[in-house]
């Protein structure tokens, strides 16, 4: 199964206060961690929501809107994406993982949805397009190795 491990925001990190040093060698040594156990796909910090941008759709519309945004504890400071046999696995690491900021914080595990769980909605016309991208994100992947 797959997550997607959020990091949330905290007014530190909207701040763009930067970890210590030594939170930087034991996020590290997780992050190397979760590789040795082939559990991390991908992950990254993301900067605070100030440089960022929000698009709001309403039918044929669109409205871009300039970060900062509001509500702190509903931002994302950074995110993983693990391969896990399960939810209680992922508990686990997580549990395992340094606090990721200098103070209080939270860490939200959440499955990510795979073709099968569409059902009747995936057909070979719907899913011929996401095969497609999904090969060209391979074949990427193994030219950057």
């Amino acid at each position: 199964m797959r997550v997607m491990v959020i990091v949330k925001a905290t007014a530190d990190s909207e701040a763009g206060l930067m970890p210590s040093a030594d939170l930087m060698e034991a996020m590290g040594r997780f992050n190397e961690e979760l590789a040795n156990a082939g559990i991390i796909l991908a992950g990254d910090g993301l900067k605070p929501s100030a440089q960022g941008k929000r698009v709001a759709f309403d039918g044929p519309g669109r409205i871009v809107m300039d970060g900062p945004f509001a509500e702190t504890k509903e931002l994302i400071a950074g995110y993983w994406l693990w391969e896990v046999k399960d939810m209680e696995e992922a508990v686990a690491w997580v549990k395992r993982c340094p606090n990721p900021m200098p103070g209080p914080s939270e860490i939200e595990i959440r499955p990510l949805y795979e073709m099968a769980d569409f059902g009747d909605a995936v057909t070979p016309e719907s899913l011929a397009p996401h095969e497609r991208a999904r090969a060209r994100l391979a074949r990427a992947r193994m030219a950057e190795r």
